[in-house]
């Protein structure tokens, strides 16, 4: 046997038997060639796979999300690497597993696609999001069929008909994959729907509903704008800032206070703000950071000690802080507290898919700065800090 033909086999044994699976996707996205190695872990033949797409052997979630979010970034840069994917097995079972996949391309056409799968015995990013939001998707629509059995005799035909298309849209199980992009438009409409009875209907019974039915709008779309910023995070570089120079910050901090006062009056929140000049930063992203920071202090601090925010500056940064008194946090949760959908122990009442800390610590990164966390017997502190720069003293 020669060189050449050696070499030969030892190529296609490599190929055949690597310790990972190998695709190629022709120009029309068909699966043109497999090794025995994927086969083997689908328990399938090369027959069996070739003239297939990818999305014929992952789970339905699984093919949406591959999708929506994936195959949009392939077309886009032309590769991705370590996707998380289930591969879906004759049994029903699934076979997790990261994907890489890189086209090539000849005189500027796609000729085909090369993808390397991994196995991934341990459960991924993207499982976590799915069965975290279905959960939070679960109870907003308990919510709202709630308020809409109290309102049902008030609404019009027409905002019946809308009602009943947001339900329908949200009973579909593939919904929750792209959530974002799809309760945009109707929660819109139901927010202006709701803007309407407010004017029609003056009576206290009627105030009190509608008055329920805004706030799990706007929890709604809390859900909504954490998962957007999730996705814009990891997928598209880090949330974006523009700051603005020569505004006080103490009012945007004021505002947040006064907001979450009106829906907490019992919890005592003190301010000390000491700022003798202007901050540059992008407001309405601080007020967003600020927000779930002292959100946070109020779900997980103790209800008879009050939550103190403290804003100032010193050697040459820009500190924003809020403490409140209860258990310490753990070590071992404090190792985890800025990772996405981490939540922590958490009380039955609570919601929200543990986005809040995570996209708060990639504001701060936005800004050049960083969230730093303390906690004991005494209190819990979580402190933004960053470099003021350029900004001008107005005082």
């Amino acid at each position: 046997m020669s060189s050449s033909d050696l070499s030969d086999s030892d190529f296609q044994d490599l190929f055949e038997n690597a310790p990972c699976g190998y695709l190629s996707l022709g120009a029309d996205g068909k699966v043109v060639r497999v090794n025995a190695t994927l086969c083997n872990w689908l328990g399938k033949s090369s027959d069996d796979l070739v003239g297939k797409r990818l999305r014929d052997i992952l789970n339905v979630a699984g093919s949406i999300f591959y999708e929506t979010h994936f195959a949009p970034l392939l077309r886009m840069q032309g590769f991705f690497e370590e996707v998380a994917l289930d591969l879906l097995k004759p049994d029903g079972t699934l076979l997790p597993v990261l994907a890489n996949a890189a086209e090539r391309r000849i005189s500027g056409e796609l000729a085909f696609t090369r993808v390397t799968l991994f196995r991934a015995p341990q459960r991924r990013r993207h499982e976590r999001e799915l069965s975290e939001a279905r959960r939070s998707e679960r109870e907003a629509r308990g919510k709202l069929e709630e308020i809409n059995a109290g309102l049902q005799h008030r609404i019009t035909d027409a905002a019946v008909q809308q009602t009943q298309a947001v339900e329908e849209a949200e009973l579909r199980e593939q919904f929750i994959a792209v959530l974002g992009h799809d309760l945009r438009n109707p929660l819109a409409g139901f927010a202006g729907g709701t803007n309407i009875l407010t004017q029609m209907h003056g009576d206290p019974k009627s105030i009190r509903v509608l008055r329920l039915m805004r706030e799990s709008i706007k929890r709604m779309e809390g859900l909504i704008d954490n998962l957007m910023d999730f996705a814009r995070g990891r997928l598209g570089g880090g949330i974006h800032v523009e700051p603005s120079s020569g505004q006080r910050i103490e009012p945007t901090i004021a505002q947040v206070v006064n907001e979450m006062k009106a829906g907490h009056p019992e919890r005592n929140i003190e301010m000390r703000l000491d700022l003798p000049q202007t901050v540059d930063v992008d407001h309405p992203r601080i007020a967003q950071m600020f927000s779930n920071l002292l959100g946070n202090a109020i779900a997980h601090g103790s209800e008879d000690r009050p939550i103190v925010v403290e804003a100032r500056t010193a050697e040459g940064d820009f500190l924003l802080s809020v403490a409140n008194g209860g258990e310490p946090i753990p070590q071992a949760a404090l190792d985890r507290l800025f990772r996405p959908f981490y939540r922590g122990e958490v009380r039955p009442s609570m919601q929200g898919l543990g986005l809040g800390l995570y996209i708060a610590s990639q504001i701060a990164q936005a800004h050049d700065g960083r969230i730093d966390v303390t906690s004991d017997e005494k209190e819990t502190r979580f402190t933004f800090r960053m470099p003021i720069g350029g900004s001008v003293d107005q005082r």
